[in-house]
């Protein structure tokens, strides 16, 4: 059984970790491009604002929920319009994002016990949805992060962004194109305060081992797997670590590996 106050702690947590690194900006540092193809840094504070909005919509308010998917113009640029309308200059769009986002934890805290809330596509349980707002909240920082030229310590929080990247292998090859494979998969991480985080059959033939910071950054698709200490065995896993995808949607487009000269 999820922890949901736990779940909630961690994703406060890393929101103010993220808070605290673009706060003291100037107004040029907001303006700086990011490793995603048209966004600044103010675009990945927007577009967690956004989201955290709609997700608070779905938390309390289903048919507002829906009726903003439908008045989406073009299904296509949800995400980036979401972003755009949500712009602001940095002070009001930080008060937007504090509010947004505790809203949602409220919200989220006060939703009845088994309750699943609508989303795009699917439907999310209260500690679904908090485990990918933390995924969000910890990938669009590193995003911000990158344009900054920032290394963040990786912390515990991790663990709920790699557990996420391990339930969604079938989504991954799902969303590209491709049969979900029945074999099974181990995945075995080093965690940054030393500990193995571990996933799935001990004795499965297919396994992915390495730094947990590295998987995450693979299966939120910020670092292209050449550039990552990750080792896959067997068909199977080696082929997730092409297709890995933790987030909903189709797939993204994918970050190059270093050096190669393409964006993305």
């Amino acid at each position: 059984m999820v922890d949901l106050t736990a779940l909630l702690t961690d994703l406060t947590a890393e929101s103010e970790q993220l808070d605290a690194l673009v706060a003291p900006l100037p107004p040029e540092q907001w303006a700086r491009p990011t490793p995603a193809p048209g966004w600044t840094v103010a675009h990945q504070i927007a577009h967690l604002a956004w989201t955290d909005h709609v997700a608070h919509l779905a938390a309390t308010d289903e048919d507002a929920f829906y009726a903003s998917v439908m008045a989406a113009p073009d299904p296509s640029r949800l995400v980036d319009d979401g972003a755009e309308s949500f712009l602001a200059p940095p002070a009001a769009l930080l008060a937007r994002w504090r509010e947004g986002r505790a809203a949602l934890a409220a919200a989220l805290a006060a939703a009845p016990a088994g309750e699943k809330l609508p989303w795009y596509g699917t439907r999310m349980s209260p500690a679904s949805m908090a485990t990918a707002r933390l995924m969000e909240t910890w990938t669009h920082g590193e995003d911000a992060a990158d344009a900054l030229d920032v290394r963040r310590t990786p912390t515990s929080r991790l663990r709920h962004v790699a557990h996420l990247g391990f339930r969604t292998l079938g989504h991954g090859f799902a969303a590209h194109g491709r049969a979900v494979p029945a074999a099974p998969v181990r995945v075995e991480l080093a965690a940054p305060h030393g500990e193995t985080w571990a996933f799935g059959p001990a004795d499965a033939a297919d396994r992915v081992t390495g730094p947990a910071l590295d998987f995450c950054l693979l299966v939120t698709q910020r670092r292209h797997r050449a550039d990552l200490a990750l080792v896959a065995t067997g068909p199977v896993a080696d082929e997730w670590l092409d297709v890995a995808q933790a987030f909903a949607g189709p797939p993204g487009a994918k970050r190059a590996a270093a050096g190669s000269g393409v964006t993305g």
